[in-house]
């Protein structure tokens, strides 16, 4: 597992300050020249507050899901139109038909999988539990009774927070992007986040956060794009054949170790 972070130096106060988030906005981040172009054109829906796997930097979306998707696209010959929101909002979009495709750091869950059909796994990340740097106090789940754990709303990590709460008797607060979760604990407002392995540890390695990663992954998850269940089967076969010809190719390799490094 990949766990050493490199390049990339951006986070916080360009995420804080996202004009992008919860809009319809689309960028240049089209593809669709591997086959000679002139395919079809599917909207896709992403959440640049998630570094390293989507952010904005200079206007421009970036991250492993953007280059992902956009070489999919390229390998197999249509056109994607990228749509930044909220996380929560993404597969409730996927739903009313306003998007194709979904890919957010989004992981595979039964729960999920009712109403999206997911491809073939992409990455496999799980969520870590998150302190203040001089937090002494806090190693595990159990050392939370009586204190604040804040989430993303619509993750996994928050579904987490919610099963393990009555066990562990912490309050749960929710917000609706990273920054301002990883502001909450930095602050003193909350004792503790949920988040992704990767994107906690990304961000605190390249963003200085006064926060530390304590005990183990909470569990294991593993990342898929989504479709519409039982509405796009053709789609969804695109884009496992170009996550295939990515890995076959070693392209797959180069995207995340452009953004993460062993």
């Amino acid at each position: 597992m990949m766990k050493k972070f490199g390049l990339l130096s951006v986070f916080l106060v360009s995420a804080l300050t996202l004009a992008a988030c919860g809009s319809d906005e689309e960028t240049d981040g089209s593809s669709g020249s591997g086959d000679g172009g002139g395919g079809e054109t599917y909207s896709v829906g992403i959440d640049t507050t998630y570094p390293p796997f989507e952010f904005e930097e200079d206007g421009e979306y970036k991250g492993i899901d953007i280059d992902l998707i956009n070489a999919i696209a390229d390998s197999q010959g249509f056109e994607i139109e990228l749509n930044a929101m909220d996380f929560g909002g993404i597969i409730p979009a996927v739903q009313a038909g306003q998007l194709d495709i979904a890919i957010a750091g989004m992981s595979i869950t039964e729960e999920r999988k009712e109403v999206v059909d997911f491809s073939d796994p992409y990455f496999e990340a799980g969520p870590s539990l998150v302190v203040g740097a001089d937090n002494n106090d806090i190693e595990t789940l159990a050392d939370l009774e009586g204190k604040t754990v804040v989430v993303k709303t619509g993750t996994t990590g928050a579904d987490l927070a919610r099963e393990n709460q009555e066990e562990y008797g912490y309050e749960i607060t929710q917000l609706e992007d990273s920054p301002s979760m990883f502001q909450e604990v930095s602050n003193g407002n909350a004792d503790a986040l949920i988040e992704d392995y990767p994107v906690i540890a990304y961000a605190i390695a390249q963003s200085g956060l006064d926060l530390k990663i304590v005990g183990d992954r909470l569990n294991g998850d593993s990342y898929g794009i989504a479709v519409l269940k039982g509405e796009n089967d053709e789609l969804l076969e695109k884009i496992n054949a170009g996550l295939q010809e990515l890995r076959d190719s070693g392209e797959y390799d180069e995207i995340l170790d452009k953004y993460i490094s062993e």
